[in-house]
C-alpha cells in the first residue's frame, strides 16, 4: 500500500500519487501514460498530471492494481 507520507517530489498535487517505493518496471506507465512518467534520471515514475473524466480515473485505477511494489496511491491530498 502506497504510503502518502513519502510522495515522489514530482507529483502534481491531487489525490493520486506515487511513493518512493516505485523502481520504474514500466507497468503503470503501459496502463496510464497521459497520466504517469518517467523521471528525469528514469529511476521512478510520478503522476505528471491528475485524472480527469471517466476514462483517466479508470487507468490510474488499472496502473494501481497492477503496480508489483505498490507504489501508487489515490489517498492523497
Amino acid at each position: 500500500m502506497a504510503d502518502k507520507t513519502s510522495k515522489q517530489p514530482e507529483n502534481v498535487s491531487g489525490k493520486w500519487y506515487v511513493d518512493t517505493t516505485c523502481v520504474p518496471c514500466n507497468v503503470c506507465v503501459d496502463c496510464a501514460p497521459t497520466l504517469l512518467k518517467f523521471s528525469a534520471d528514469q529511476s521512478h515514475v510520478y503522476f505528471a498530471k491528475q485524472p480527469a473524466g471517466a476514462a483517466e480515473e479508470a487507468a490510474a485505477q488499472a496502473a494501481l492494481e497492477i503496480c508489483p511494489t505498490g507504489s501508487i496511491g489515490n489517498d492523497g491530498e
